[in-house]
């Protein structure tokens, strides 16, 4: 009896002690996994469990999103996952979705999983229309989706009708035109036929390439008003804060690079902006969706702002130190070949000396034997006598400035050895600088441990930084110069090629275009074309103007 009850409160102290867990499901933009989570658990326990899970490095980018009240939000790293106002039914959806953007997704993106989920929720905004995509542009894309997908094609494996259950266009650029499905796949796969040799990595990295040059790539825009309270957009990039007028969400009227910004903080329903020229006013905005406000802005501004200033201080440490070791090792290339140039003349020197000296102590030696030839065979006539003796000590005197030359070039060339050692001595010390400026490369993968927090532009330049290899005497810099610029030829004349094949698309099928469906931003887009805007230009033109003019004319919208 006493056992059996002491068998029960075991087993009960048991289960007290086993930790109480719930269940999460994370939703990919390709799969979907479930987890066991301790009650305690806070988000960045869970975050961290997933991206483990995926093998994933370059988490900075990402997060987990829940939705509550048709209202989305991030999981806060800091914070009780259960603290959240997340649904109380189990298993508790989040979806693991990028939060912040690449400026430039081929530097920016290493791992081959970041690009891949990257891709796939970019290729899903454009289709749902979150990100606008001219029509042309949209079939160049599909083209590059067909070749991740399906690789190389293949005329007796791609049949007529293979894309026929493919999600590849926006439905807006379907309705926009006179078109068959079959029409838009043969043109789909005119382009897709040309992609031949692409892997997938590489064929969803040109579709970013692509797509993150259009107008609303990664932005994330929010209802504002100014203190006239005048109705706008706020639109939040990598690149900064963009003002647009709630019409047109292609072209903003006022754009703030992070760079210009010191500080943002939030009160209640307002947002102040503080420029990083203390000589500038605030300026503020307001925002009608409290709950918006509390649960996304505020975390999303500041973390934006401060990732952009770490990344950009790393970066400029990085380009300074990279500066700094490609100067260090010009140097010390220059030294080496200056060195190499040295010994071998040395060398050379070296040895002439030596030949000349071998020929001086010759000479010295038939001279030596000349004199004792006249010796022997003097003339007895005291004329004779005297011009032997003449001849003799003429001779003697040869022999002596000969046996001096000789010492003299017999010590040069003693010299010269010992000026070849030290030579010698200082190609070796200039290699040793070579590889130790190699081993200071290590500086940045230190840098890259320490920061593995930062996003975007740092992880571009701790990629740069570990490949670098100073083995200049291996390498011609004017080759690696000509190689530089030709691939720079090669890649302006493929983008005028592309941009061809784009233009001669859009005429062959504006004759089918229907223009009494064109959407608002059509016709926006196409204005923008006509007047030769695009998006990095058009920010450019925004930013010639000072802060305090931009400030000025906000407030005055």
């Amino acid at each position: 009896m006493a056992g059996a009850i002491a068998s029960r409160m075991s087993f009960s102290s048991l289960k007290r002690k086993q930790p109480k867990t719930f269940t999460v499901r994370i939703a990919t933009m390709d799969a979907e996994m479930e987890f066991s989570c301790e009650v305690k658990w806070k988000g960045k326990d869970l975050f961290d469990l997933v991206c483990r899970t995926l093998g994933l490095r370059e988490t900075w980018f990402f997060g987990l999103q829940y939705t509550i009240k048709d209202t989305v939000a991030w999981l806060k790293m800091d914070k009780k996952v259960l603290d959240h106002d997340v649904p109380t039914e189990e298993p508790v959806t989040f979806h693991f979705l990028a939060k912040f953007y690449p400026e430039n997704a081929e530097e920016e993106l290493v791992q081959e999983i970041t690009q891949h989920l990257f891709f796939l929720q970019v290729k899903k905004q454009i289709l749902d229309e979150k990100i606008y995509c001219p029509p042309e542009a949209s079939v160049l894309l599909a083209s590059y989706a067909v070749q991740a997908k399906y690789g190389d094609y293949d005329p007796n494996v791609h049949k007529r009708g293979f894309l026929a259950q493919e999600e590849l266009l926006p439905k807006r650029v379907i309705n926009l035109y006179q078109m068959t499905p079959e029409m838009w796949e043969e043109r789909i796969t005119a382009w897709y036929a040309e992609h031949r040799g692409r892997a997938r990595d590489e064929a969803e990295m040109e579709y970013l390439k692509i797509a993150q040059d259009l107008e609303m790539y990664g932005v994330n825009y929010f209802a504002i008003r100014n203190k006239k309270g005048t109705e706008l957009l706020l639109g939040v990039d990598a690149l900064g804060l963009h003002i647009y007028d709630p019409d047109n969400r292609l072209t903003p009227k006022i754009s703030f690079p992070w760079n210009e910004i010191r500080n943002i903080s939030y009160s209640d329903k307002e947002f102040t902006i503080k420029p990083l020229d203390k000589k500038i006013d605030v300026f503020k905005f307001n925002s009608s969706k409290l709950r918006v406000n509390k649960l996304m802005e505020r975390q999303r501004l500041a973390r934006e702002k401060q990732m952009r200033e770490e990344a950009e201080r790393t970066r400029d440490e990085l380009e300074r130190r990279l500066m700094q070791l490609k100067e260090e090792a010009t140097m010390a290339n220059e030294a080496l070949m200056r060195s190499e140039e040295t010994a071998d003349l040395l060398a050379e020197k070296a040895q002439i000396t030596e030949e000349e000296a071998k020929l001086l102590a010759q000479k010295a030696a038939e001279a030596e034997q000349e004199m004792q030839r006249i010796k022997a065979t003097a003339i007895r006539t005291e004329e004779e006598k005297r011009l032997m003796e003449q001849k003799v000590l003429e001779a003697e005197m040869l022999a002596l400035k000969m046996a001096e030359e000789s010492e003299r070039r017999a010590k040069e060339a003693d010299q010269l050895k010992q000026d070849l050692q030290e030579a010698r001595e200082s190609e070796r010390r200039a290699k040793q600088k070579l590889l130790e400026i190699t081993s200071k490369s290590s500086y940045t993968q230190s840098v890259n441990s320490s920061t593995t927090a930062l996003p975007t532009d740092l992880s571009s330049f701790n990629l740069i930084s570990e490949s670098l290899s100073f083995d200049f005497k291996d390498t011609d810099m004017k080759r690696l110069s000509m190689e530089i610029e030709k691939e720079k030829v090669e890649y302006m004349e493929k983008s005028k090629h592309l941009q061809e094949q784009l233009n001669e698309l859009k005429t062959e099928i504006e004759a089918l275009k229907l223009k009494e469906r064109e959407t608002a931003l059509d016709i926006l887009h196409n204005e923008n074309a006509s007047r030769g805007n695009s998006k990095h230009n058009t920010i450019k033109k925004l930013t010639l103007q000072s802060t305090k003019s931009r400030v000025a004319f906000f407030e005055e919208l």
